[in-house]
Order: C-alpha cells, then sequence, then structure tokens
C-alpha cells in the first residue's frame, strides 16, 4: 500500500522539486499562464483561453491553485452568480520565471529545428 508522505518529508525536498510539484501537470501551467494576460478572469472566458481542458480538470486545477495560494476566486452574490479568477502576489511573482521558461523554449525549439534533433 502507499504511503502519503509526511507533512514535514514534503518541505525537505529541493526548492525547485517542490515548486515543480506545485506548478506541474498538465494544466496548471496553462492556466496561470491564461490568469497572467488578465487581471480578473471570468471561468468560461478563462476556459476558453486553454484549448482542450474539460470542465472537471479546470475546476479541480483551479481548486488546487488555490490552496497553494497562487489563484484567488471572488464569487459575487447576483443573479445569475458570476466567479471571478486572478493571480495572487504569489501567482504574479512566477511570472518572470515562466517568461524566461518560455524564452528559453523558444531558443531550444530553434536550435533542435535547426539541427534537425528528433
Amino acid at each position: 500500500m502507499y504511503n502519503k508522505p509526511s507533512y514535514k518529508t514534503k518541505f525537505e525536498k529541493c526548492p525547485l522539486i517542490f515548486a515543480l510539484e506545485l506548478i506541474g501537470g498538465k494544466w496548471r501551467l496553462p492556466i496561470i499562464w491564461a490568469l497572467s494576460k488578465h487581471e480578473t478572469i471570468r471561468y468560461n472566458e478563462l476556459k476558453r483561453n486553454i484549448p482542450g481542458i474539460t470542465d472537471m480538470m479546470l475546476t479541480q486545477s483551479l481548486k488546487d491553485l488555490e490552496s497553494y495560494g497562487i489563484v484567488i476566486r471572488k464569487q459575487f452574490i447576483e443573479i445569475p452568480p458570476r466567479v471571478e479568477y486572478s493571480l495572487t502576489e504569489n501567482g504574479k511573482n512566477l511570472i518572470p520565471a515562466l517568461k524566461a521558461l518560455a524564452n528559453w523554449g523558444k531558443d531550444m525549439k530553434s536550435f533542435i529545428l535547426k539541427n534537425n534533433i528528433e
């Protein structure tokens, strides 16, 4: 049977591994990237900005990111109900690192295409 790591063990990991566990996965980075392009965004608009994501995966990923303090969910009590999402300061602090990673990816893509690497 699988034993879940203890709370303490989770935080003894390398900081990079820890960070990647928080933002890793198929959908978290695209969600963070889409949120970075808007001050606030509603659920359906966010979903339209992330091709291929299902409602279930968007909802779960947003809950996870909210629990980590990366995303803020603001619910408005009105008819019809309205919910908006935005990045927290922790989430905004991640954007320069993601931009650097995107630039690195662009350079690597060119390098691989230029050198015919598969």
